[in-house]
């Protein structure tokens, strides 16, 4: 069995991992997204351990980043908040330094591909993967193929409507109160304190589920997906997949003759868990072979 190379580059932490073209995962290793020098040294060092069993590697990156293969800065992270990673290209550093194919995504097209392969997108037409972490993002699979190609939406940075119990002024840098600034996990901790402390009866769970939900409703109304998958650490909070389920029902109010066995149907998380994205990159190694 052919081995590939698979990195889920966050803005938190590289996972890095070697696993075969079925999924299976032979090793890996977490290394902190701090210093980019630092970060990318101990993932390359990782991979060079494995050079003569890879075929490929894969990267599914935060970004902004460029993902166009004919562009001069491919795999190139564009300008971002996080310190030091403005500039990074992760293509050529891993180039350079290993001297394998390496292909460049999104983290959020990454994590989506990994479940159309091995989790809850299998067989589907359509679907979209949304994360909800230290940012929110989306990657949109519609018509044989990532919807913005060869660039990539910017779905974190939609409006919404305020919650009536919420007057917080939201922490995107850019638009204050857009998604990302008002329902990322950094958003709910500046308001609310650390969510591990949130019991699942917090208000501000409700507050939550109401902007995720219309997330849920933006991307149902336009694309008419056939799964959005919600996946990131704040999603690991016990019962709030049911509340934005139940918020989205509210918000359709009917329309479409959407049911609530179809909602459940609709709107699930990931299958592949914490390994979504990091297994969504290997599947771009491999797709690079053929």
């Amino acid at each position: 069995m052919k081995k590939f190379g698979g990195i889920d580059a966050g803005g938190t932490t590289f996972k890095c991992v070697v696993a075969g073209q079925d999924g299976t995962i032979f090793e890996q290793a977490r290394f902190p997204s701090l210093d980019s020098a630092q970060t990318l040294k101990a993932c390359i060092s990782f991979f060079t351990r494995h050079l003569d069993s890879i075929s490929g590697l894969g990267i599914a990156s935060f970004g902004p980043i460029d993902i166009d293969p004919t562009s001069s800065r491919y795999g190139q992270i564009l300008e971002t908040p996080k310190k030091g990673w403005s500039g990074v290209n992760l293509k050529s550093g891993f180039d350079n330094a290993l001297g394998v194919n390496c292909v460049v995504n999104t983290d959020v097209n990454g994590a989506l591909l990994g479940e159309m392969q091995w989790g809850r997108a299998q067989g589907v037409n359509s679907a979209a993967y949304v994360t909800i972490g230290t940012g929110i993002g989306a990657g949109i699979f519609l018509n044989g193929g990532f919807v913005g190609a060869p660039t990539h939406p910017e779905f974190g940075h939609i409006r919404l409507e305020r919650h009536q119990h919420d007057d917080f002024e939201g922490i995107c840098s850019i638009h204050r109160n857009c998604l990302e600034g008002l329902a990322s996990a950094p958003a709910l901790s500046a308001r609310f304190g650390p969510t591990k402390d949130m019991d699942i009866n917090h208000k501000g769970w409700e507050i939550e589920s109401w902007y995720l939900a219309q997330a849920c409703l933006s991307l149902y109304l336009t694309i008419r997906p056939d799964r959005i998958i919600l996946g990131g650490g704040i999603m690991l909070a016990n019962g709030l997949l049911d509340k934005v389920r139940n918020e989205t029902e509210k918000l359709l109010n009917g329309y479409t003759d959407m049911k609530s066995s179809e909602i459940e149907q609709l709107i699930v998380t990931p299958g592949l868990g914490d390994n979504a994205g990091v297994l969504g990159a290997v599947c771009l190694a491999i797709q690079a072979q053929r």
